[in-house]
């Protein structure tokens, strides 16, 4: 176990480590061989194409991190490119470079291409070489393309450096960067923009765009650029809102040359789809549409027949579609993965589709608060074969459209290879050794009941409350009454309107808090247990099973390493999982009783009263949640949720234990797929620095399908707006 104590100047050291890159990150392989193995010729060749056309649009991730990330990536793959790994070392030794700092450099490398630019995937931190700029600098200058890197190389080397303290997180007002808007744009005109796009009733349409405030003289006019292969003509709009007018361009073409490309693979993905899955076959055609028009409603299309594409053998989804990353919280990443289904892992997950009614109707709300019909989602176990974007999740839960979730439904995958890859010698810190020993017995297992309930009847939960455009409710408002005060409910969603954009940045955090919650509630109920492998018959009353207590262990100490993800000099959250895990550990922490208590020992739960007082402390929070969600009350829910996700200074104390102890999180290292003649093959990497650097070099290299991208990505400055 690690204590909670240790001395401010070592604490400050640990601080600034969280801007370096690690001395040491564990890497796993992303292990889908034999599963891609089993697949006809024919289903390789449509993953193979879907696995190019993602990873061809997997580069615009590398432009939204930062300003920097383009060129620097383009520099870092020539490099390696001119000269592998055991070569590039041979040189810089050569030159006087020493063991520590190839080291140094080849950490930083591995983390840059991992993460897909400069920042952390997790935690939306900046990492910087852990040696200094001019060590870093020497080894590009023993390649053997030195004179043709080190000019671009120039252009960015300070940057890559600066730890200032408005560079090191993603965030706007002065308080980070982000690429998804010019430099000196404010909330209040980012909200100005997102009312023009609810009053054009195309709240959805943030999702693929960047904004861009441009001023020439006294006029001001704000640029949203919409991400497409195609250019159209700009469109000008001038808008009303609050006693003021605001020029608005709505223009596209951003991201063209990765999305054109994207486009291509998927139309020869078309021709490998089986005769039999016309939904499949409708489902690229919509994505084409989109990506090369820029339409959002093409992308809800696509989604609407890719929940129809029931249990295919090669699952996938692209677009422009989490938007964690967004300082707002309305414009995406993007991401694209294609997998293969693991039937006999996703028959489990069936089962509790199939009881899934039940489940819901255990939660602890109003059934005037949930969706009229559950729809019963495909839910699969899949093996990743290449997941295009800067982390790779354990599970998912899409669309994220919520007119689609509330009218036609979603589907859910669990990533099984993501879950399975474990990181060697892992350290578990702030547990007794008893529970240590569980936590490492019961983790996977207990996870595996986690995520599966989080994504089926967490996110698969819930319903809004909305106004159409006809006037008409989704409720009877006569008949629904408020819970919390017993008048009728004032508040809800109106036409437009969206929960993401009504939200704001808090509704990531809050939606994970809620489907997080969900688990916790369920975890103990032996019907579900039982579906997972797991008997609960024999329980004393008040008992629960190792697995059940492992969830809930898991989630309480994960509340208190989310603390690293805390910033006190902004007061704001960096990972919105973590955040959501901070605010159930404070919630279990004021349920009192001694339920859960951290101190300089550690952090302790006490089982015995997991079920008499953390249980019902849950189901109070989660009915909070859901209902100040369903019924848009973004007063009273962010009101509450940030309440909780305050850090007071004894959560500051502890927080320096948690810095200091911190570990880099794993990164994974992806196979290829290699079409030859209308074979396509599997190719791995090692699990190493040098194995994740050769697995990027190889995906992008110029004679390849994917050639030529690199180069469009240093031009990235140059295009129309720049990153």
């Amino acid at each position: 176990k690690s204590g909670l104590s240790g001395d401010t100047v070592a604490t400050k050291m640990a601080e600034d480590e969280l801007y370096k890159t690690p001395v040491f990150t564990p890497i796993c392989q992303l292990d889908a061989k034999e599963a891609f193995d089993g697949l006809t010729d024919q289903e390789k060749n449509y993953a193979h194409n879907i696995a190019m056309g993602s990873w061809a649009g997997g580069l615009i991730s590398v432009i939204q991190v930062s300003p920097e990330s383009p060129l620097l990536f383009n520099v870092l793959h020539r490099l390696f490119s001119a000269d592998d790994p055991t070569v590039l070392k041979a040189k810089a030794s050569a030159k006087g470079v020493s063991e520590k700092v190839w080291d140094e450099f080849l950490q930083y490398c591995a983390c840059f291409f991992g993460n897909l630019g400069n920042h952390l995937s997790f935690g939306d931190t900046k990492f910087a070489p852990r040696c200094s700029a001019p060590d870093f600098r020497s080894v590009i200058a023993a390649s053997s393309i030195a004179d043709k890197l080190l000019p671009d190389y120039d252009k960015v080397a300070d940057a890559i450096f600066d730890l200032s303290a408005s560079k090191r997180q993603m965030g706007v007002d002065g308080n980070g960067i982000s690429t998804y808007y010019s430099a000196g744009i404010t909330t209040d005109e980012i909200k100005v923009v997102q009312a023009f796009l609810t009053e054009q009733k195309l709240g959805d349409q943030a999702y693929n765009t960047r904004l861009f405030k441009k001023t020439t003289g006294d006029k001001v006019v704000y640029e949203l650029a919409i991400a497409s292969a195609e250019t159209k003509p700009t469109v000008s709009h001038d808008f009303e809102h609050e006693s003021k007018t605001y020029h608005i361009d709505v223009s596209y073409g951003d991201h063209a040359p990765f999305l054109a490309r994207l486009a291509d693979f998927i139309e020869r993905a078309k021709r490998f789809v089986p005769a039999d899955r016309p939904d499949q076959l409708a489902m690229l055609g919509k994505y084409v549409e989109h990506f090369r028009g820029g339409a959002i409603a093409a992308h809800k299309d696509s989604q609407k027949f890719w929940i129809k594409d029931r249990a295919p053998p090669v699952e996938t989804n692209i677009g422009f579609i989490e938007s964690y990353r967004d300082p707002f919280g309305v414009r995406a990443e993007f991401e694209g993965f294609v997998a293969v289904v693991n039937r006999e892992q996703s028959k489990k997950f069936q089962v509790l589709v199939d009881s899934a009614g039940p489940f819901i109707d255990m939660l602890p709300w109003d059934k005037a608060f949930e969706k009229d019909e559950f729809r019963r989602p495909d839910f699969t176990s899949l093996d990743v074969v290449n997941f295009a974007c800067s982390g790779i999740p354990a599970g998912i839960n899409i669309p994220n459209y919520d007119d689609i979730r509330q009218e036609l439904g979603f589907k859910n995958v669990s990533l099984g290879n993501v879950l399975s890859a474990a990181a060697p010698s892992e350290k578990v810190t702030f547990l007794t050794p008893d529970d240590e020993a569980l936590f490492r017995a019961w983790r996977g297992k207990g996870f595996e009941v986690q995520v599966a309930i989080h994504e089926l009847l967490g996110h698969g939960s819930g319903k809004l409350l909305r106004e159409d455009e006809a006037g008409v409710l989704n409720f009877n408002a006569k008949e629904v009454k408020h819970p919390f005060n017993g008048g009728p409910v004032t508040t809800f969603y109106k036409p437009g309107e969206t929960w993401d954009a009504k939200f704001g940045a808090v509704s990531s955090s809050y939606e994970e808090c809620r489907a997080e919650c969900v688990g916790l509630y369920l975890c103990s109920v032996p019907e579900v247990l039982s579906i997972f492998g797991h008997d609960a018959s024999g329980l004393a009353e008040g008992g629960v099973l190792d697995v059940t207590y492992a969830n809930w262990l898991i989630m309480v100490r994960a509340g208190l390493l989310g603390l690293e993800f805390y910033s006190p000099a902004t007061s704001s959250w960096r990972q919105a999982h973590m955040q959501a895990r901070y605010v159930i550990l404070r919630v279990l922490m004021e349920a009192g009783e001694g339920l859960v208590t951290v101190s300089a020992e550690g952090i302790r739960l006490d089982r015995a009263k997991l079920l008499r007082v953390g249980r019902p402390a849950i189901a109070k929070f989660l009915e909070k949640l859901n209902v100040y969600k369903a019924t848009a009350d973004v007063e009273a829910g962010t009101a509450m949720y940030a309440s909780y996700s305050a850090v007071p200074q004894e959560m500051l104390d502890l927080r320096e234990a948690v810095i200091a102890a911190k570990q880099p999180r794993k990164l994974f290292v992806q196979a290829h797929t290699i079409e030859t003649g209308g074979a396509v093959t599997y190719r791995s990497f090692a699990p190493t620095p040098e194995g994740l650097v050769q697995s990027f070099v190889e995906r992008f290299a110029p004679e390849g399908p994917l050639g030529g991208l690199v180069d469009q990505l240093a031009r990235a400055g140059d295009f129309r707006f720049p990153a």
